[in-house]
Order: structure tokens, then sequence, then C-alpha cells
């Protein structure tokens, strides 16, 4: 069923394509119509925003991104919400229209598939700039600089991977994620969970005794006291890893439009805000 709503890593899951997507957008919640997968997910078909940029729904600036991954995307009283969305929320009002939310496989975001068909105008996931995935779209300036961390249930004892491998624990992370990437290239073979919310879930059942994710995620999990109680963070894992949004290759139009609305944000002290409403102190170098 496709949802809607006024306004609203690294590549994830590994998720079969739906009949149907999830439409949803920032504020405001009703029920749309079913449409079969492939159709697009426009009402009034093409338009074009402020400036002369195409978008793919008249009045509307269509993100595909991948539900639940907070803080960056989630669902919070009936809305989705979180960074990336407050981010692209601005792109939006730059350009005189609508966000509207896709919410699709991840595994698309790779291919660039639902961009390429006109489903999206973009893509807004937490995603990892690599050289591979601009093979197949074009990301945007760096918005956020991207950390993984360990956490372990406090049974385990586990503090670091070498933990982890030392005491012969199992080790999880979320499909197709830079976070799984990097485990395997440390030698593990980590379990795969399809989504965030599954990691986590194979982590509180004992499926695995420590994960590999985003930091911020983790950060995000930690604020409930049910989690604080049952897991410990460990070690804090730098890969370099940036964030991007992405269009399809060729967009330009709208791609320096998204480069203007975050290198404005960023200047105005708009970037600031956001990110300490949904992630936290900004680090100083972020600055």
């Amino acid at each position: 069923m496709f949802w809607t709503a006024e306004g609203h890593r690294s590549q994830r899951t590994r998720r079969p394509r739906r009949a149907g997507l999830r439409v949803r957008a920032a504020a405001g919640v009703a029920v749309g119509a079913f449409l079969a997968g492939g159709c697009s997910s426009g009402g009034d078909g093409p338009g074009e925003a402020a400036g002369g940029v195409p978008v793919v729904e008249k009045g509307k600036l269509t993100t595909c991104t991948h539900l639940p991954y907070p803080p960056f995307q989630f669902e919070q009283d009936g809305k989705v919400v979180g960074f990336d969305v407050a981010l692209i929320d601005l792109v939006a009002k730059k350009l005189e229209v609508e966000q509207k939310i896709l919410d699709t496989p991840f595994e698309n975001f790779k291919t660039g598939a639902f961009l390429n068909s006109g489903e999206c105008d973009l893509a807004a996931a937490g995603m990892t700039i690599t050289d591979e995935r601009k093979k197949n779209v074009d990301f945007s300036v760096p918005y956020f600089d991207a950390t993984q961390a360990l956490l372990a249930t406090k049974k385990s004892g586990v503090t670091s991977l070498a933990d982890v491998k030392a005491k012969g624990k199992k080790l999880g992370a979320q499909a197709e994620t830079t976070g799984e990437s990097y485990a395997r290239s440390q030698g593990f073979n980590p379990v795969a969970f399809e989504s965030s919310d599954a990691v986590l879930n194979g982590l509180r059942t004992g499926q695995v005794d420590a994960i590999v994710i985003d930091y911020p995620v983790v950060q995000g999990w930690l604020k409930d006291k049910k989690n604080e109680a049952e897991f410990a963070l460990g070690q804090n894992i730098e890969t370099g890893e940036q964030y991007g949004f992405t269009v399809k290759k060729g967009n330009k139009a709208l791609l320096a439009a998204i480069d203007k609305a975050v290198t404005d944000a960023k200047a105005d002290g708009t970037y600031k805000k956001l990110y300490e409403q949904w992630i936290g102190p900004l680090p100083q170098a972020t600055s």
C-alpha cells in the first residue's frame, strides 16, 4: 500500500522489491492509492520546479529512501522525520515544491534503478560515497562525516573486534552496508540482517553477540534506557566515510540545487541546528 504525507549507508538491505512502494512525506499522514511496481509515483506527471529544475511529479520533490534508519530517516508519531529528511526539505523549499518520500529497497540505490526509471528525483538514505556507486549515480557534496561503531551485549564482555575474534563471538551487520564490508575486510563473516531494526533485534535475541553499524545509529539506540541497560558501546571505527545524496547521472540542475542547499545551510547555521537536533553535538571539524 502507498502512504502519502505532506512534506518529507553505505548501501544497506537486500530486500525483494514489493508490488508497490510506500509513499511518504514530512508532515501529516493520509492513505493514498495502490500502484503496481514499476509504475510512476506521480499523480500529475512530470513538472518543473523553481529555476527550471525538472521533477518527476509536478509540485513534488520525490525522494527514495529506506526506512527505518534513525537518526537519518524514520517514523515518529506518524511522520517520516530525521536528519536526511530535514536537509532535503531545505532543497524542496528552495525549489518551491514539497518533498514526498518513497520507501524502497536499499539495494536500488547502488544501481540508481528508481532514479533511472523516473520514480524518484533523488535518493537520501544515509549512503556512503564510493567510487563503485559513482559509476551509476551522481553524488552531492558530502553532508555527513560517518564512522562505524561496535555495539555488543554487556554479557558478552566484548568491546572490540579483536575481542569478538578472541572470544569466538558472533558478529552481525546490516546487509550490503559499508559496515558489513568493513567486517569482511577484517576477516569476519558477519551474520547479515535485512534492516537496522533486524540488526538490533538480532543482537537482542542472541542471534549475534556484537554488531558493526553506523555510529549515529548506535547513538540513537542508546538513548533508549532499555537498550542502554542491555548493550555496551565498544570501539569507534574510523573508516573515512562521507554520506552524499544521489541523483540520476547527468541531472546537473537538481544536483546543483542540492549542493547549494547543503552549502548554504552550513554557512548560515541551519546545518548545525539540524545536526544537533537529530544527531548530537557537531564535531568541531565539521563546523
